[in-house]
């Protein structure tokens, strides 16, 4: 491959991808005398200098049997996602090596983008490298195309990153793959883009199937990019969402009030909200937005009961994150946090009208401020407006205020002691 013309040797990496979280694995293998070379998002990442996957992808010349030696903890996860796969500072490192049998190119030429850790230099086989300046510069890539000569047709849009996917030999990666894509760097699809795409990635060959650590990290991996509703759209338009994640799915057949929800379905609401996250120095909150994905999940499951249309659905909704995620082999940890935020996530909206004693131990809960953000994201996607997150902000902050004060109780009441 020839490196990329114009792209100096000298770039910083990004300050989320330390040595400490990187380095040392890629290091290790140079040291050895074993190329290492970060490659499709990883090496995209990079150069973007944005905040990276919850995984790395580096292809490594060395065999499996080298890696073994060198990593103890070294697993094999399964073919269809990595030929082999080792856990350091938080992060899986996700290896590719010439031994296995398969080929190292990605299903879009847009993911042959590398960077040789030894020289840091990045390479750019397919002439990628303009598009990903205007995405490193934050501006929108530009995807028109002249029309031929002499035809009159109007410009049609044509988004360039796609290019190699007819070529694909499985529908599974190349749903996955076009996903994040769009996920993280792509500007707002088209709905017909989506749909074409979708059409021909459907026509795909469909044997083996993602196992529950390939739904995880991709899963993961979305939740972590900046425009995660436009990867989900593309799954669910793939067969993605139908297939492995039909609790998902299941959004897309309730229908909510149109005077409050102007954006449409529950399922259509659920994407709305990503739009709103607060994201910071080490991305977005795992916990916060896996409760965004499912915190309407029981609506589906939920039947009316007099003047509530969606009795109970927040404590269905918490059954089903727990089995959602457990089967994908989420953190028990994190199962549970992610459940209590979906049972507790209605609680804020009637805070400034609750007793003191049904509110307390939930404003007490380590959790609460994420609780908050979901209330918080979830009216900024409906049209209802942030006046009750207002409300029941200010409610806190006085629950706060009497907690901090040693003459009253925390519901405000003077306690005997004070004689003021």
């Amino acid at each position: 491959m020839d490196a990329v013309s114009g792209i100096p040797g000298n770039i910083p990496a990004p300050k989320t991808t330390s040595k400490a979280e990187t380095g040392d694995i890629c290091e290790t293998l140079v040291s050895l005398g074993y190329e290492a070379r970060l490659w499709s998002f990883s090496a995209i990442d990079r150069y973007l200098d944005r905040d990276s996957l919850p995984f790395v992808l580096v292809y490594t010349d060395a065999s499996l049997t080298e890696l073994a030696r060198l990593f103890e903890n070294l697993r094999f996860p399964g073919a269809a996602l990595a030929d082999a796969a080792v856990e350091s500072c938080g992060r899986d490192y996700l290896f590719r090596c010439p031994d296995s049998g398969r080929p190292e190119q990605p299903v879009y030429e847009l993911l042959r983008f590398s960077q040789d850790w030894k020289t840091r230099r990045f390479y750019d086989p397919c002439g990628f490298y303009p598009l990903l300046r205007q995405f490193r510069q934050g501006r929108d890539a530009e995807r028109k195309t002249p029309p031929e000569a002499g035809n009159g047709a109007p410009d049609q849009e044509v988004p360039p990153w796609w290019k190699g996917v007819g070529r694909a030999e499985h529908w599974l990666r190349a749903a996955a793959e076009g996903a994040l894509i769009l996920a993280r760097y792509g500007p707002e699809p088209r709905q017909q883009d989506i749909t074409e795409i979708a059409e021909v990635i459907r026509e795909l060959p469909g044997t083996g199937s993602a196992g529950p650590e390939e739904q995880r990290l991709l899963l993961t991996a979305l939740l972590d990019s900046s425009h995660p509703e436009n990867g989900f759209e593309f799954l669910k338009a793939a067969g993605f969402v139908e297939k492995y994640w039909p609790e998902l799915a299941a959004l897309d057949d309730v229908d909510h009030a149109k005077e409050f929800h102007p954006e449409g379905n529950v399922w259509k609401h659920t994407l709305e909200t990503f739009r709103y996250r607060k994201g910071g120095h080490a991305g977005h909150d795992p916990c916060l937005s896996l409760a965004l994905l499912l915190h309407d999940s029981g609506k589906p499951l939920s039947e009316s009961s007099g003047g509530h249309r969606f009795q109970a659905h927040a404590e269905l909704g918490a059954q089903v994150a727990r089995r959602f995620l457990g089967r994908l082999g989420f953190r028990a940890e994190l199962i549970n946090n992610v459940a209590w935020l979906v049972k507790n996530h209605m609680l804020p909206a009637a805070m400034p009208r609750l007793p003191l004693i049904r509110t307390q131990e939930i404003m007490e809960a380590p959790l609460f401020p994420a609780l908050m953000e979901l209330y918080r994201c979830d009216e900024s996607s409906s049209f209802k407006g942030l006046d009750g997150y207002y409300e029941s902000s200010a409610a806190y902050r006085q629950y706060l205020k009497h907690r901090r004060n040693p003459y009253r109780s925390a519901d405000g009441k003077k306690t005997r002691g004070n004689t003021r």
